[in-house]
Protein backbone atom coordinates (compact mmCIF):
# COMPACT_ATOMS: atom_id res chain seq x y z
CA UNK A 1 0.00 0.00 0.00
CA UNK A 2 1.22 3.15 -0.93
CA UNK A 3 -0.05 5.82 1.44
CA UNK A 4 -0.92 9.67 1.07
CA UNK A 5 -1.09 11.87 3.25
CA UNK A 6 0.06 9.94 6.59
CA UNK A 7 -0.11 12.23 9.83
CA UNK A 8 3.19 10.66 11.14
CA UNK A 9 5.88 8.30 10.14
CA UNK A 10 8.71 6.44 11.05
CA UNK A 11 11.40 5.03 8.56
CA UNK A 12 13.27 2.36 9.34
CA UNK A 13 13.10 2.47 13.22
CA UNK A 14 15.69 -0.08 15.31
CA UNK A 15 14.02 -2.70 17.15
CA UNK A 16 13.18 -2.65 19.84
CA UNK A 17 11.21 0.63 19.08
CA UNK A 18 8.85 2.89 21.20
CA UNK A 19 7.39 6.13 19.42
CA UNK A 20 4.91 8.85 20.61
CA UNK A 21 1.77 8.92 18.47
CA UNK A 22 1.49 12.69 18.30
CA UNK A 23 -2.17 13.44 19.81
CA UNK A 24 -2.68 9.91 20.28
CA UNK A 25 -5.20 7.95 18.73
CA UNK A 26 -8.55 8.73 17.08
CA UNK A 27 -11.44 6.31 15.94
CA UNK A 28 -11.14 6.07 12.23
CA UNK A 29 -7.15 6.06 11.85
CA UNK A 30 -5.68 3.18 10.83
CA UNK A 31 -1.82 2.36 11.74
CA UNK A 32 0.37 0.65 8.92
CA UNK A 33 3.01 -1.34 9.82
CA UNK A 34 5.47 -2.84 6.70
CA UNK A 35 8.41 -5.43 7.67
CA UNK A 36 9.29 -8.56 7.43
CA UNK A 37 10.03 -11.09 9.65
CA UNK A 38 13.72 -12.60 9.85
CA UNK A 39 14.03 -16.19 9.27
CA UNK A 40 15.23 -17.44 12.87
CA UNK A 41 12.27 -15.64 14.44
CA UNK A 42 10.46 -17.23 17.17
CA UNK A 43 7.99 -14.36 18.66
CA UNK A 44 7.54 -10.30 17.70
CA UNK A 45 5.56 -7.76 19.50
CA UNK A 46 3.09 -4.72 18.72
CA UNK A 47 1.63 -3.09 21.24
CA UNK A 48 0.26 0.30 21.87
CA UNK A 49 1.03 1.72 25.12
CA UNK A 50 -0.49 4.31 27.97
CA UNK A 51 2.97 5.99 28.13
CA UNK A 52 6.66 4.57 27.97
CA UNK A 53 6.94 4.04 31.64
CA UNK A 54 9.19 0.88 32.16
CA UNK A 55 8.97 1.02 35.73
CA UNK A 56 6.44 0.28 36.54
CA UNK A 57 5.79 -0.95 33.59
CA UNK A 58 3.24 1.45 31.46
CA UNK A 59 -0.56 -0.05 31.12
CA UNK A 60 -1.20 -2.06 27.71
CA UNK A 61 -4.21 -1.46 25.79
CA UNK A 62 -3.71 -3.49 22.75
CA UNK A 63 -0.88 -6.18 22.63
CA UNK A 64 -0.81 -8.05 19.36
CA UNK A 65 1.49 -10.97 19.42
CA UNK A 66 2.62 -14.13 16.76
CA UNK A 67 4.32 -16.50 17.84
CA UNK A 68 5.52 -18.80 15.69
CA UNK A 69 7.16 -22.15 17.11
CA UNK A 70 5.58 -25.07 18.21
CA UNK A 71 1.93 -24.61 17.74
CA UNK A 72 1.92 -21.02 15.78
CA UNK A 73 -0.65 -18.52 17.51
CA UNK A 74 -1.29 -15.15 17.63
CA UNK A 75 -1.95 -14.29 20.87
CA UNK A 76 -3.83 -10.63 22.05
CA UNK A 77 -4.10 -8.97 25.54
CA UNK A 78 -3.96 -6.13 27.47
CA UNK A 79 -1.77 -5.27 30.39
CA UNK A 80 -3.15 -2.74 33.58
CA UNK A 81 -1.31 -2.19 36.64
CA UNK A 82 1.46 -4.55 35.69
CA UNK A 83 -1.07 -7.18 35.81
CA UNK A 84 -1.98 -8.74 32.00
CA UNK A 85 -5.79 -9.72 31.38
CA UNK A 86 -7.43 -12.79 29.91
CA UNK A 87 -4.95 -13.99 26.63
CA UNK A 88 -7.42 -13.42 23.61
CA UNK A 89 -5.37 -16.61 21.22
CA UNK A 90 -6.04 -17.02 17.23
CA UNK A 91 -4.85 -19.93 16.03
CA UNK A 92 -4.27 -18.77 12.46
CA UNK A 93 -0.69 -17.80 11.53
CA UNK A 94 -0.48 -14.97 8.39
CA UNK A 95 2.72 -14.12 8.79
CA UNK A 96 5.56 -16.25 7.00
CA UNK A 97 9.13 -16.71 8.97
CA UNK A 98 11.52 -15.58 6.19
CA UNK A 99 8.75 -13.48 4.42
CA UNK A 100 7.73 -9.58 4.19
CA UNK A 101 4.20 -8.56 5.70
CA UNK A 102 2.07 -5.66 5.67
CA UNK A 103 0.07 -5.14 9.10
CA UNK A 104 -2.86 -2.51 9.41
CA UNK A 105 -4.35 -1.70 12.30
CA UNK A 106 -7.52 -0.14 12.22
CA UNK A 107 -8.98 2.08 14.96
CA UNK A 108 -12.41 2.10 16.35
CA UNK A 109 -14.60 3.27 18.60
CA UNK A 110 -15.12 -0.12 20.44
CA UNK A 111 -12.50 -1.90 19.18
CA UNK A 112 -9.22 -2.67 16.83
CA UNK A 113 -9.41 -4.65 13.35
CA UNK A 114 -6.86 -6.39 11.90
CA UNK A 115 -5.52 -6.67 8.91
CA UNK A 116 -2.52 -8.11 7.53
CA UNK A 117 -1.10 -8.65 3.71
CA UNK A 118 -4.71 -7.50 3.25
CA UNK A 119 -6.96 -9.85 4.52
CA UNK A 120 -8.98 -9.14 7.85
CA UNK A 121 -7.56 -11.29 10.51
CA UNK A 122 -9.20 -10.65 14.25
CA UNK A 123 -10.77 -7.91 16.47
CA UNK A 124 -10.22 -6.96 19.58
CA UNK A 125 -12.43 -5.08 22.02
CA UNK A 126 -10.86 -1.82 23.90
CA UNK A 127 -10.22 -2.70 27.32
CA UNK A 128 -9.05 0.72 28.34
CA UNK A 129 -10.01 4.37 27.22
CA UNK A 130 -8.51 4.87 24.30
CA UNK A 131 -7.60 8.62 25.19
CA UNK A 132 -5.03 6.84 27.16
CA UNK A 133 -2.55 5.37 24.00
CA UNK A 134 -0.07 7.91 23.11
CA UNK A 135 2.78 5.25 22.60
CA UNK A 136 4.05 2.17 19.80
CA UNK A 137 6.20 -0.31 20.53
CA UNK A 138 7.48 -2.50 18.71
CA UNK A 139 9.75 -5.48 19.93
CA UNK A 140 10.68 -9.16 19.27
CA UNK A 141 12.60 -10.40 16.24
CA UNK A 142 11.06 -8.54 13.56
CA UNK A 143 12.14 -6.06 10.99
CA UNK A 144 10.76 -2.77 9.93
CA UNK A 145 10.43 -0.79 6.89
CA UNK A 146 8.10 1.93 7.85
CA UNK A 147 5.28 2.84 10.44
CA UNK A 148 2.60 5.15 9.21
CA UNK A 149 -0.24 6.52 11.19
CA UNK A 150 -3.10 7.46 8.53
CA UNK A 151 -5.77 9.92 9.94
CA UNK A 152 -9.54 9.20 9.05
CA UNK A 153 -8.94 12.32 5.90
CA UNK A 154 -5.96 10.51 4.42
CA UNK A 155 -6.25 8.63 0.65
CA UNK A 156 -4.03 5.47 0.08
CA UNK A 157 -3.42 4.96 -3.63
CA UNK A 158 -3.59 1.48 -5.33
CA UNK A 159 -0.53 1.90 -6.92
CA UNK A 160 2.69 0.35 -6.01
CA UNK A 161 5.05 3.59 -6.37
CA UNK A 162 5.39 6.17 -3.36
CA UNK A 163 3.00 9.33 -3.69
CA UNK A 164 4.48 12.28 -4.88
CA UNK A 165 4.64 15.68 -2.47
CA UNK A 166 2.71 17.21 -4.55
CA UNK A 167 -0.08 14.76 -4.57
CA UNK A 168 0.02 14.82 -0.96
CA UNK A 169 -0.94 18.14 -0.77
CA UNK A 170 -4.60 18.07 -2.66
CA UNK A 171 -7.58 18.60 -1.44
CA UNK A 172 -9.45 15.50 -0.13
CA UNK A 173 -13.95 15.58 -0.36
CA UNK A 174 -14.92 14.17 2.54
CA UNK A 175 -18.67 13.10 2.78
CA UNK A 176 -18.97 12.75 6.76
CA UNK A 177 -23.12 13.44 7.34
CA UNK A 178 -25.77 10.83 5.50
CA UNK A 179 -23.80 7.78 4.44
CA UNK A 180 -27.06 5.92 4.16
CA UNK A 181 -27.32 3.28 1.24
CA UNK A 182 -27.92 3.64 -1.74
CA UNK A 183 -25.03 6.40 -1.61
CA UNK A 184 -25.04 9.28 -3.96
CA UNK A 185 -21.91 11.53 -4.21
CA UNK A 186 -20.91 14.49 -6.62
CA UNK A 187 -17.39 14.13 -8.02
CA UNK A 188 -17.04 18.02 -8.85
CA UNK A 189 -15.43 18.55 -12.20
CA UNK A 190 -15.98 15.13 -13.06
CA UNK A 191 -13.04 12.91 -12.41
CA UNK A 192 -9.53 13.37 -14.16
CA UNK A 193 -6.40 11.79 -14.11
CA UNK A 194 -4.77 11.23 -10.91
CA UNK A 195 -7.38 11.18 -8.60
CA UNK A 196 -8.73 8.96 -6.30
CA UNK A 197 -12.01 7.61 -4.72
CA UNK A 198 -11.80 5.98 -1.16
CA UNK A 199 -14.83 3.52 0.31
CA UNK A 200 -14.51 2.55 3.38
CA UNK A 201 -17.30 0.36 5.06
CA UNK A 202 -19.11 -2.83 6.26
CA UNK A 203 -20.41 -5.95 4.31
CA UNK A 204 -23.77 -7.11 5.94
CA UNK A 205 -23.81 -10.27 7.77
CA UNK A 206 -25.46 -12.41 5.06
CA UNK A 207 -24.68 -10.05 2.12
CA UNK A 208 -25.42 -10.97 -1.09
CA UNK A 209 -23.74 -8.31 -3.07
CA UNK A 210 -23.38 -4.87 -3.23
CA UNK A 211 -22.46 -2.16 -6.40
CA UNK A 212 -20.38 0.86 -6.29
CA UNK A 213 -20.86 2.93 -9.44
CA UNK A 214 -19.24 5.86 -11.08
CA UNK A 215 -22.05 7.54 -13.48
CA UNK A 216 -21.89 9.17 -16.08
CA UNK A 217 -23.97 12.74 -16.30
CA UNK A 218 -26.96 13.49 -18.23
CA UNK A 219 -27.85 9.95 -18.29
CA UNK A 220 -28.02 6.78 -17.08
CA UNK A 221 -24.67 5.40 -18.55
CA UNK A 222 -22.35 4.41 -15.96
CA UNK A 223 -18.59 4.86 -16.60
CA UNK A 224 -17.49 1.91 -14.44
CA UNK A 225 -20.05 -0.93 -12.20
CA UNK A 226 -17.99 -2.58 -9.32
CA UNK A 227 -20.42 -5.44 -7.97
CA UNK A 228 -18.67 -8.07 -5.73
CA UNK A 229 -21.01 -11.02 -5.29
CA UNK A 230 -20.16 -12.31 -2.04
CA UNK A 231 -21.96 -15.91 -2.10
CA UNK A 232 -20.75 -17.02 -5.63
CA UNK A 233 -17.17 -14.92 -4.53
CA UNK A 234 -17.05 -12.98 -8.10
CA UNK A 235 -16.06 -9.44 -8.49
CA UNK A 236 -17.48 -8.35 -11.96
CA UNK A 237 -16.62 -5.52 -13.66
CA UNK A 238 -18.56 -3.77 -16.55
CA UNK A 239 -20.30 -0.39 -18.11
CA UNK A 240 -23.86 0.17 -18.52
CA UNK A 241 -23.65 2.15 -22.31
CA UNK A 242 -26.08 3.05 -24.50
CA UNK A 243 -28.88 1.62 -22.46
CA UNK A 244 -26.83 -1.86 -22.68
CA UNK A 245 -24.62 -3.45 -20.82
CA UNK A 246 -21.31 -4.68 -21.86
CA UNK A 247 -18.85 -7.50 -21.50
CA UNK A 248 -18.23 -8.38 -18.32
CA UNK A 249 -14.70 -8.79 -16.71
CA UNK A 250 -14.46 -11.69 -14.00
CA UNK A 251 -11.19 -12.55 -13.57
CA UNK A 252 -9.34 -12.26 -10.38
CA UNK A 253 -6.98 -14.03 -8.42
CA UNK A 254 -8.60 -13.84 -4.77
CA UNK A 255 -11.42 -12.68 -3.95
CA UNK A 256 -11.12 -9.91 -0.98
CA UNK A 257 -14.57 -9.81 0.37
CA UNK A 258 -16.13 -11.40 3.27
CA UNK A 259 -19.50 -11.14 4.51
CA UNK A 260 -19.47 -8.84 7.55
CA UNK A 261 -15.96 -7.59 7.62
CA UNK A 262 -14.66 -4.05 7.02
CA UNK A 263 -13.38 -3.24 3.79
CA UNK A 264 -11.57 -0.66 2.26
CA UNK A 265 -11.28 -0.11 -1.33
CA UNK A 266 -9.32 2.71 -3.58
CA UNK A 267 -10.53 3.24 -6.93
CA UNK A 268 -7.76 5.36 -8.58
CA UNK A 269 -8.40 7.01 -12.41
CA UNK A 270 -5.64 6.18 -14.30
CA UNK A 271 -4.69 7.76 -17.98
CA UNK A 272 -5.71 4.40 -19.47
CA UNK A 273 -7.69 2.76 -17.03
CA UNK A 274 -9.01 2.71 -13.65
CA UNK A 275 -6.83 0.60 -10.77
CA UNK A 276 -8.84 -0.74 -7.75
CA UNK A 277 -7.19 -1.46 -4.66
CA UNK A 278 -8.75 -3.29 -1.54
CA UNK A 279 -7.60 -3.68 1.60
CA UNK A 280 -4.13 -2.51 0.51
CA UNK A 281 -3.93 -4.70 -2.21
CA UNK A 282 -4.15 -3.83 -6.15
CA UNK A 283 -6.82 -6.24 -7.20
CA UNK A 284 -7.92 -5.25 -11.09
CA UNK A 285 -7.52 -2.41 -13.70
CA UNK A 286 -10.38 -1.31 -15.88
CA UNK A 287 -9.79 0.54 -19.31
CA UNK A 288 -11.33 3.49 -19.72
CA UNK A 289 -14.76 2.85 -22.08
CA UNK A 290 -15.74 6.61 -21.59
CA UNK A 291 -12.87 8.43 -23.24
CA UNK A 292 -14.65 12.25 -21.61
CA UNK A 293 -13.35 11.07 -17.82
CA UNK A 294 -15.00 14.79 -16.90
CA UNK A 295 -18.65 13.71 -17.80
CA UNK A 296 -18.04 11.22 -15.02
CA UNK A 297 -19.78 13.25 -12.03
CA UNK A 298 -21.45 11.13 -9.66
CA UNK A 299 -20.38 8.47 -7.23
CA UNK A 300 -23.43 5.70 -6.14
CA UNK A 301 -23.17 2.81 -3.72
CA UNK A 302 -25.56 0.24 -3.18
CA UNK A 303 -26.61 -2.99 -2.03
CA UNK A 304 -25.53 -4.91 1.32
CA UNK A 305 -22.95 -2.45 2.74
CA UNK A 306 -22.73 -0.09 5.43
CA UNK A 307 -20.25 2.92 4.69
CA UNK A 308 -18.02 4.14 7.22
CA UNK A 309 -16.75 6.88 5.07
CA UNK A 310 -16.25 7.99 1.93
CA UNK A 311 -13.51 10.65 0.08
CA UNK A 312 -12.28 11.81 -3.21
CA UNK A 313 -9.13 12.98 -3.74
CA UNK A 314 -9.66 16.43 -5.71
Amino acid sequence: MSISNPRQTFLSPAIPFAGTILGGLLPGEMVLIQGSVPSKSDRFQVDFTCGSSVKPRADVAFHFNPRFRKSPCIVCNTLQRESWGREEILHQMPFAVGAAFELIILVLKDKFKVAVNGNHLLEYKHRLDLELVDTLCISGKVQVQAVGILPSSSAVSPSASPTSPDSRMNPIKSYSGDLSVPFKGELVKGLSVGRSITIRGETNQNADSFGVNLRVSGGSNIALHLNPRLKKRIFARNSFLSECWGPEERELDSFPFSAGRYFEMIILCDSQEFKVAVNGLHQVNYKHRVQDLSRITELEVLGDVVLHDVKILC
